[in-house]
């Protein structure tokens, strides 16, 4: 017998400098019917002052799940990682790292910083869709998130 509980939507905060990049995960969840709902920071500063609901984000919704950059103006996403992991309140939120960078330090650095799951970014429209849809998967279906 299967589990006929349905899913509980979440709030997934993407921290991402590129438009391009936040119009295609925008349209990966409108595509595929994804019924979390997407906030969106362009850079470090910004993404850390969501997460603890300071001056323009104070009434910001303790995300599920966070889509997180590298290479981003003002905090890299390594820093904003790092500070992430090192705070209690914010540490079992998951962080999945969704860059274009290929690059093994950047790899073996954000697992040493606690990353949950490393993706290289698709150029490839559909391909790009297909990960988004894929990540959402598998932490609404798969993984059992801390509330």
């Amino acid at each position: 017998m299967t589990d006929q509980t349905p899913l509980t939507p979440f709030d997934v905060l993407l921290v991402e400098d590129d438009p391009g990049d936040v119009l295609m995960t925008q349209e990966a969840f409108e595509l595929h019917k994804i019924r979390n709902s997407l906030h969106v920071v362009p850079d470090g500063v910004e993404a850390l002052a969501f997460l603890r609901r300071e001056g323009a984000h104070a009434n910001a919704p303790r995300p599920g799940l966070i889509l997180l950059d590298l290479n981003l103006p003002k905090k890299d996403g390594r820093e904003v990682l790092a500070e992430i992991k090192a705070d209690e309140s914010l540490r079992t939120i998951p962080v999945v790292v969704l860059t274009t960078s290929e690059a093994e330090e950047d790899i073996l650095r954000s697992y040493d910083l606690h990353a949950n799951a490393y993706v290289t970014k698709p150029v490839d429209f559909h391909r790009f869709v297909e990960i988004v849809q894929r990540i959402d998967d598998f932490f609404v279906t798969v993984v059992k998130l801390p509330r």
